[in-house]
């Protein structure tokens, strides 16, 4: 599978997001600083443009998905642009990542390709399944006692923080969608009316 290769620090400041985004909160970059400011003004299409590498970039998808993505978005009811965010937060691969699973998403979509998850209680290894109202999400029976898991319960355990519509069992690895994601929710700057406006052109 394609993937990019660019060092995650300078494809988030090339972007204008903070590594703390894609779950790096200590990878910063020293190079060129400030050099963003003596760049010339960019032109609308550019802007527009990069506000979908971006949504790309944060999810790890590539092209032909999220184009896919868009295109269920713009024939649901309501926003598109919201209706957009809405699904790439609703992947699987994402969801593992907010519960406090995975350090990364790009760490949650290895993880759910080996298999360590299951859905309602059935095994899921599609980082794009998309999770529904009421689903529980868990890490399997024979997966919990490796290391990467078994850290993340008991006194030791790092504190999560996870979002309001999902809910988690500290004392289980264990997690379970109360409500659908809302616009209110994304926790980063992103301006998906004009990827609305990019693609429509």
């Amino acid at each position: 599978m394609a993937k990019n290769t660019q060092p995650i620090a300078k494809r988030c400041k090339a972007l204008g997001i903070s590594p703390a985004v894609m779950g790096y909160a200590k990878k910063t970059t020293n190079r060129n600083p400030g050099g963003n400011n003596f760049r010339k003004k960019k032109s609308e299409y550019a802007t527009q443009l990069q506000e979908k590498q971006k949504l790309k970039f944060i999810y790890g998808i590539l092209e032909k998905q999220f184009a896919t993505y868009f295109d269920i978005a713009s024939r649901q009811q309501g926003i598109t642009g919201e209706n957009l965010l809405r699904l790439l937060e609703r992947r699987l691969d994402s969801v593992v990542f907010r519960l406090g699973f995975a350090s990364t998403r790009r760490d949650a979509r290895q993880l759910v390709s080996h298999c360590h998850f299951t859905v309602n209680g059935k095994k899921v290894n599609i980082p794009s399944y998309l999770i529904k109202a009421g689903d529980v999400i868990e890490v399997r029976e024979s997966s919990r006692s490796s290391a990467k898991f078994s850290k993340l319960v008991g006194p030791d355990a790092p504190l999560v923080v996870t979002p309001a519509w999902l809910e988690r069992d500290k004392d289980a690895l264990k997690g379970k969608v109360i409500r659908l994601p809302e616009r209110s929710d994304i926790d980063f700057e992103v301006e998906e009316h004009l990827i609305v406006e990019l693609y429509s052109k």
